[in-house]
């Protein structure tokens, strides 16, 4: 079977992976009843375990990073097998765990850690085997791994519901390990200027600079990484915001019930999902800076609208949620082609893994101003107009990134 061929299973192989590892959203289904079991094990009242999620999300592009770098040496698959391994293991043990300091190993940063090395790869390497189609396929790849929010946590459920959250972590633990592992022998390494048959590069527009591969030391001396990785944080700042806090801002700011909130999350995910798949297939045809700066100017709308709920606003509140959650997706879906093409295709699996620090900033500022702003306020709206100056904000420097980019 020829490559152009056979990239399309190598493709399914990488979004199967994606959609086990992409679990790590499904974390706020194990919070809950976990913090219940480990309250009765230790005798006292365990409080929240947010900080658990938020250092799995940080650790992560240590290993899409590092990971890169032994990608160029061993090849993907064998970086996925060891990363399906550390995140399996991370699962399952922490269905063992006994302390919350046990789950920051096990959780934090077993799982974390796995994540990273893992979805660098997938994303990476199914870019460099379709040239042709890199936003496309970017979408699609981080698709798999954002509509994993949307299935996992109902399997989850299910689990904990017939045995308990311990078993639950060890039985998808177990799954997950074993499907990443077998899926990664289906991962074949891109070979160095693969072209799909039938196709060739497009010359580059009058004006603009032909694509150059760079590695990292060289992509860190362009002015212009600094402009895609502020990019990268102002779009995925809203997103990770408005998704870490849906529920609660749900029931606190319109009054919804929980059960009712809990379709907010659903719906959040599920257009997450298609944005990362639409606006990837949108940039192939108008080129990527053109769909990111279309997303900053719809996300203002969508923030808007959620400044503006109030209780009882549900189609208001609805609509800005859809809106933004299809922004959210939308930059995670352009961003592995966006850097693909800005900085050349040979090493980007450091390069994303980089560039994707932007992305870990955002989940850090963006939850955590939003926590600090109703901790201090009793109400959200001061966060949204925050997160409007940073849309605003990256539409400024989209213009930028086009100035340098003819230069």
């Amino acid at each position: 079977m020829s490559l152009t061929k056979k990239r399309w299973i190598i493709l399914a192989a990488s979004c199967l992976i994606n959609l086990c590892i992409g679990s790590l959203y499904a974390w706020s289904v194990f919070a809950t009843p976990m913090a219940a079991y480990l309250s009765s094990v230790t005798g006292s009242e365990v409080a929240g375990l947010a900080i658990i999620f938020t250092i799995a999300n940080a650790v992560g592009p240590i290993t899409m990073i590092s990971g890169g770098f032994i990608n160029d040496k061993i090849g993907p698959k064998w970086v996925i097998f060891i990363g399906g391994i550390l995140f399996g293991l991370g699962m399952i043990a922490s269905g063992f765990a006994k302390s919350v300091g046990m789950l920051l190993l096990t959780y934090g940063l077993g799982v974390g850690l796995g994540v990273g090395m893992v979805y660098g790869c997938t994303v990476s390497n199914s870019v460099k085997f379709f040239p042709d189609k890199r936003g496309l396929v970017g979408g699609i790849a981080t698709a798999s791994y954002g509509i994993s929010s949307v299935i996992i946590p109902i399997v989850a459920n299910a689990l904990i519901d017939n045995f308990d959250v311990t078993m639950a972590f060890r039985i998808l633990g177990a799954a997950m390990l074993v499907i990443i592992c077998v899926s990664a022998f289906f991962i074949q390494t891109c070979p160095k200027d693969f072209k799909p048959e039938g196709w060739n590069p497009p010359a580059p527009k009058a004006g603009a600079k032909a694509p150059v591969d760079k590695d990292w030391k060289a992509m860190l001396k362009d002015p212009i990484f600094y402009v895609m990785i502020l990019m990268l944080l102002c779009g995925a700042f809203s997103g990770l915001m408005v998704t870490s806090q849906a529920s609660p801002v749900a029931q606190n700011m319109i009054g919804m019930t929980a059960a009712q909130a809990a379709v907010v999350v659903s719906v959040l995910a599920i257009f997450n999902t298609l944005g990362r798949i639409l606006a990837g297939f949108i940039s192939d045809k108008i080129g990527s800076v053109n769909t990111i700066l279309g997303v900053f100017l719809v996300s203002v709308l969508g923030l808007g609208l959620l400044f503006i709920s109030g209780e009882g606003s549900v189609a208001t509140f609805y609509i800005g949620v859809c809106i933004v959650g299809l922004c959210f997706g939308s930059i995670m879906g352009i961003y592995p082609g966006f850097t693909a093409s800005q900085f050349g295709g040979r090493n980007n699996s450091v390069n994303y893994g980089i560039m994707f620090i932007g992305f870990a900033a955002a989940g850090y500022f963006g939850p955590t101003i939003m926590s600090k702003i109703y901790a201090s306020a009793g109400a959200y709206q001061t966060a949204f107009l925050a997160a409007m100056a940073l849309a605003i904000a990256g539409a400024v420097l989209s213009f930028i990134f086009r100035k340098l980019s003819t230069h």
